[in-house]
């Protein structure tokens, strides 16, 4: 059985308009969640928000978003002038722009969504706008408010439904060549080069979901179950520990290489 959707609308194209529903690609239901506690009592600690002048704490109803006007002062929005930005692409997705699908660098993809057919009906209107941005190798871009805010959208094909993909804003991208300009542009050697190739094709192997596993998590789920379990009797044991010298941080490329990729690697004539 499907997640639940937790987003319903329209898509459309032109005058092909067809009800969708969205669910997020992705979920952190599998995450742990820590509480925090009192030492002393074992009990949950509560947040609350308090004032920052007079130390008494705020109600839910007082709380209001601000915006500074300068250093000690606020412009307050309330959250009806909130919702009532954008509410035009609130619950249509009007693709008005197509761009080719390898145009669009992987940095400004920011989270996945999957979005299926609202009912029978509309499964047709949505099987042409999928297929056609199939066979034209393109991708749809629009509009649409979600998490509160209107946010630029790509809708993918993928399969029998559409992932749309969240875009970043336009300034949450740095420019990479504040970054990269600085790097010298440097050729390694052929035969480095050839070392490196075959060293990427040994470990090439079918993705898989278990690649981008979180070794964290499951080590803290370990300790909790230990946790759970009665303490085990304490036992004397005694490890001998001996202190080597440290390795060099010097390491010749070339010899790291060919001990990567095995005995089979005969040094080269010359070095």
């Amino acid at each position: 059985m499907a997640p639940r959707s937790f987003w319903k609308g329209y898509l459309k194209l032109s005058l092909v308009t067809c009800p969708v529903v969205m669910a997020p690609a992705k979920s952190e239901k599998e995450k742990l969640r820590f509480h925090t506690l009192n030492r002393a009592t074992g009990n949950r600690v509560q947040s609350r928000y308090i004032d920052a002048v007079s130390g008494k704490p705020v109600d839910s109803a007082d709380q209001v978003k601000g915006f500074p006007r300068d250093d000690e002062s606020y412009v307050m929005l309330e959250d009806e002038e909130l919702d009532s930005v954008a509410l035009e692409s609130a619950r249509t997705i009007d693709i008005e722009v197509f761009a080719p699908a390898e145009s669009i660098d992987w940095i400004w993809y920011d989270a996945p969504h999957y979005l299926t057919p609202g009912d029978e009906v509309g499964e047709e209107a949505f099987a042409v706008i999928r297929e056609a941005m199939k066979a034209t190798k393109m991708v749809g871009i629009s509009r649409v408010v979600l998490y509160r805010r209107e946010r630029a959208v790509l809708l993918e094909p993928r399969g029998k439904g559409i992932i749309l993909w969240t875009l970043r804003y336009g300034d949450e991208v740095r420019d990479p060549k504040l970054y990269f300009d600085a790097i010298k542009d440097q050729k390694p050697a052929p035969e480095l080069l050839s070392l490196v190739n075959r060293l990427i094709e040994e470990r090439v192997k079918p993705w898989s979901p278990q690649m981008a596993s979180d070794p964290v998590q499951d080590r803290l789920r370990d300790i909790i179950e230990a946790k759970k379990k009665p303490p085990a009797k304490k036992t004397k044991a005694a490890e001998k520990t001996g202190k080597g010298g440290a390795e060099s941080n010097v390491i010749d490329i070339m010899d790291a290489l060919r001990k990567s990729l095995g005995p089979a690697v005969k040094k080269p004539k010359g070095r």
